[in-house]
């Protein structure tokens, strides 16, 4: 069963308050992973019960909890892309062999396409089958390509009586304005960092306020990290970002090029932000370990240098997702690093 965390309680009873008059969609934002989608499924679910509760939960027992729990229910949509469906829970609506043969020669898309989106002109089209809301989880929306946005609008522009959009988001800056003017935005926080680590420790995850830290303070990153029980891509990276040089760059560049470039530009910024902050103030956030090597850079980058590089981490993460060339694009991430990070 879909479940929402400790640190949503607060959001939740917030948006109870918006059932007697929900908006058509609204947009779930803040940083990823500290469980958006969890928290849109189980509203969704919530929406759709027969029986909810009186401090809006789904009730569990009904007909309709019974069809979402197995992902079947017939007045709910889940969109995102391809590459999402993978996860246990996938509804796999196209199925078959022939679709298992298509996803194996080629790797599963990282966007939602605007097939995706036409594909709910009949769903949105056709009676409800309890008499009640239909209801569209889409995530994250920054995955949608242009002709899928341009679609999207267009629905949102006009929605269908009885249609209920939940989007979640973890950039707003990546979305089209025009679909941002037509969704009422609903901001869900990063945790706490002492609430964080506890639910960490409950969970059984070792080293929890190491990953924690790492993660930027994302709890399910932070737990998705631990369980797969290996640094090795990041202190790859980090070694480097300690002692640069534009021989190590090259010698690095193909291995971590098989790392998400995402994943590879935000250890980066992180480690930026501690670079700038041992400088400035003595202070390490994200990355602890690293404390003396941190130090002995700090002392001899200049200042200036450094926030050249923080600008240039933030101008290719929004190009991450869509690189050219993974290697090109590592190769010229870490030598843009050594040239930045040049001793005074």
């Amino acid at each position: 069963m879909v479940v929402i965390y400790p640190w949503q309680h607060q959001a939740w009873e917030q948006l109870q308050q918006m059932r007697a008059r929900l908006p058509h969609a609204i947009l779930f934002h803040g940083p990823a992973g500290i469980g958006k989608a969890d928290f849109i499924e189980h509203f969704a679910q919530a929406l759709l019960c027969e029986n909810v509760q009186p401090d809006g939960q789904a009730c569990g027992a009904c007909a309709s909890c019974g069809w979402f729990v197995q992902h079947n229910h017939p007045d709910y949509r889940r969109v995102r892309p391809e590459a999402l469906e993978d996860e246990p829970g996938g509804e796999g609506e196209e199925g078959g062999d022939g679709d298992k043969k298509s996803k194996s020669t080629k790797a599963p898309s990282k966007e939602i396409k605007i097939e995706q989106i036409r594909s709910l002109a009949d769903f949105m089209n056709i009676s409800t089958h309890r008499q009640g809301l239909r209801v569209v989880v889409l995530y994250p929306a920054e995955a949608l390509n242009m002709p899928a946005s341009n679609a999207l609008l267009k629905t949102l522009e006009e929605p269908p009586p009885g249609t209920v959009f939940l989007l979640a988001s973890n950039g707003l800056d990546r979305l089209l304005p025009t679909i941002l003017s037509r969704c009422r935005k609903f901001a869900l926080p990063m945790p706490g960092h002492a609430e964080a680590l506890a639910w960490l420790k409950e969970q059984g995850v070792p080293d929890a306020d190491s990953w924690l830290r790492e993660e930027g303070g994302a709890p399910l990153a932070a737990r998705a990290q631990a369980e797969t029980g290996s640094r090795d891509e990041l202190d790859a990276l980090l070694h480097f970002l300690a002692r640069p040089s534009s021989d190590a760059a090259l010698r690095n560049a193909e291995k971590l090029s098989k790392t998400p470039l995402a994943a590879l530009v935000a250890w980066q910024q992180r480690w930026l932000y501690d670079l700038l902050s041992v400088k400035l103030s003595g202070v390490v956030r994200y990355y602890p370990r690293y404390q003396k090597e941190l130090a002995a850079l700090a002392a001899s980058v200049h200042t200036g240098n450094l926030l050249r590089a923080v600008k240039s981490a933030n101008e290719r993460r929004a190009v991450a997702d869509h690189p050219l060339s993974a290697k090109l694009f590592v190769e010229d991430m870490l030598l843009d690093y050594t040239r930045c990070c040049s001793p005074v």
